[in-house]
């Protein structure tokens, strides 16, 4: 949303953000069970989840502002709800504290670097692959 905010826009844009989060919550937890984390192991759901969700972001980010306008709902939807309510940034923070309270420091630490540098390069990789399937045009 840019400038100031009427609040009675604010309805649809909340509605979809709340479909959306919910939306992204589910998938988020079934990928969960398909790949459930063992005791003192690499949470590999979350890891994937939030890699995924930083590359989905950079091609939406890019067929939204660069490709064609979209309804001022998709947005909110797609970005702040779906995505939003599929990656999980807390979980892993709670992970990674998880496995330093067992003792695997290494495998924390591991685990908190690598999520950062994998969720960047996952943004950046999402815009390039998205410009690259348009043909470059921006």
């Amino acid at each position: 949303m840019k400038g100031s905010v009427n609040r009675r826009d604010l309805g649809p844009v909340l509605g979809v953000v709340a479909a959306g989060g919910g939306l992204g919550a589910l998938a988020r937890y079934g990928l969960a069970v398909l790949l459930p984390t063992p005791p003192g192991g690499f949470p590999l759901a979350t890891f994937a989840t939030n890699v995924l969700g930083c590359l989905l972001i950079g091609v939406l980010m890019v067929l939204v502002t660069e490709v064609r306008p979209a309804h001022r709902l998709v947005r909110p939807f797609l970005g702040a709800g779906v995505l939003g309510g599929f990656t999980t940034f807390s979980t892993h923070v709670v992970e990674v504290d998880g496995l330093l309270r067992s003792g695997a420091a290494g495998l924390a630490f591991g685990c908190l670097a690598g999520t950062l540098l994998a969720a960047v390069l996952a943004v950046l990789t999402g815009v390039r692959v998205a410009r690259a399937a348009l043909g470059g045009r921006s």
